[in-house]
């Protein structure tokens, strides 16, 4: 029992403490649509790292029409 006081893990009774000050700071409605922003975002966040996999992305962010230009001094 003291290894989890001293690690900080919260005991059942902070939870159910904290659960309720989230429901009374946010309202009963509120809370559905925080949680579809939470997912909304972590889909998007995966979908962009997918896309970025698969491009094959090297990390050269100048376009190759802007660097030839630059080569032949046409900046």
């Amino acid at each position: 029992m003291e290894a989890f006081v001293i690690l900080g893990i919260p005991g059942p009774w902070q939870i159910i403490i904290l659960v309720l000050a989230i429901v009374f700071l946010f309202g009963g409605k509120k809370i559905p649509e925080l949680m579809r922003g939470i997912g909304q975002g972590m889909k998007e966040f995966k979908k962009a790292t997918k896309d970025d996999e698969s491009n094959g992305d090297d990390g050269d962010d100048v376009d190759d029409g802007d660097e030839k230009k630059i080569e032949n001094g046409e900046a």
